[in-house]
């Protein structure tokens, strides 16, 4: 099967068991025998019944029960292998240039959601590593859209990402959620060479299931701060890159990668607006930072 995420092509083998669990990559779906870049995809990945090689670790990533352990098998080849709440879901095995992956759930069989739950990170983390090249960035955000314009509420996980856009929702008239945890950024310029932001929708939406095949230009980042008021302040130059930074997915220890996704955020920073929101959960900091940075915007 293939299927298209902010305009970049990826193909997915799998048995029809797993291919029938992912009902949230359905709006991606692409026909083969129609799209001719089919052929040019960015990346492949093979989902397989067989034990995973050896590897070394060389870090780890722990959040909320989901564990990520990033290492090398023998040859050197990139692998993660993804646990849930203590019991490993699968391990993903890259190509060093991440244009081909196989995931690799073991010989027993798993049940459909765990190999969903495998199925869903690999895919994530292999579409962030192989289109860190293209200008393109995975965020950790959520999404809403008004008057046709995208924003992405940033900051750590339990900062009040997805109930800021709940606020959005019941006091900002038109508002709409199109991913409540990661959706995709890209980087455009226009024929006389201005840079412009996109963002999409994804196949990935945390807790809150919101997987629409939807694009817009990007109006501005929010990073979210809990604090005992509302006050929002404009964010520039290092202070607006520091912001955006940690948002997004990315193997910063590879330097190819690190560089491809220094100089998307760089540009992001550059030309999309960024704010600084230090905020209590209530009615007041939605509409202060709604009037904010539409105002901006205008």
């Amino acid at each position: 099967m293939f299927y298209k995420v902010a305009e970049h092509i990826f193909e997915v083998n799998a048995c029809d068991e797993i291919l029938s669990q992912m009902s949230n990559y359905a709006p991606f779906a692409v026909d083969s025998g129609a799209e001719s870049s089919c052929k040019n995809s960015v990346f492949s990945l093979d989902v397989q019944n067989e034990v995973a090689p050896e590897y070394t670790e060389d870090i780890r990533q722990d959040e909320e029960g989901q564990v990520i352990i990033c290492g090398r098998t023998s040859d050197g080849l990139p692998a993660f292998d993804f646990w849930l709440f203590g019991k490993p879901m699968g391990v993903l095995v890259c190509e060093k240039d991440f244009k081909h992956a196989v995931l690799l759930l073991g010989k027993e069989k798993i049940p459909a959601e765990s190999s969903n739950f495998a199925v869903n990170n690999a895919l994530m983390v292999l579409y962030a590593l192989a289109t860190a090249g293209f200008e393109t960035a995975l965020f950790h955000a959520a999404g809403i859209q008004y008057k046709g314009l995208g924003y992405l509420f940033l900051g750590k996980s339990g900062t009040g990402k997805s109930t800021h856009a709940r606020l959005w929702l019941k006091y900002n008239e038109g508002s709409e959620l199109f991913n409540d945890d990661n959706p995709v950024v890209r980087l455009f310029k226009t024929p006389d060479g201005k840079s412009f932001a996109k963002v999409y929708g994804s196949p990935w939406s945390g807790k809150t299931p919101c997987y629409k095949n939807v694009e817009m230009e990007l109006g501005g980042f929010v990073l979210l701060s809990q604090a005992p008021f509302n006050k929002i302040s404009p964010l520039r130059g290092v202070s607006a890159y520091a912001a955006i930074m940690p948002s997004i997915s990315g193997m910063r220890w590879n330097k190819n990668l690190a560089d491809g996704l220094h100089q998307t955020e760089n540009g992001l920073a550059s030309c999309v607006p960024v704010w600084f929101l230090e905020c209590l959960p209530d009615e007041d900091a939605a509409r202060l930072c709604c009037q904010t940075v539409v105002r901006e915007i205008q």
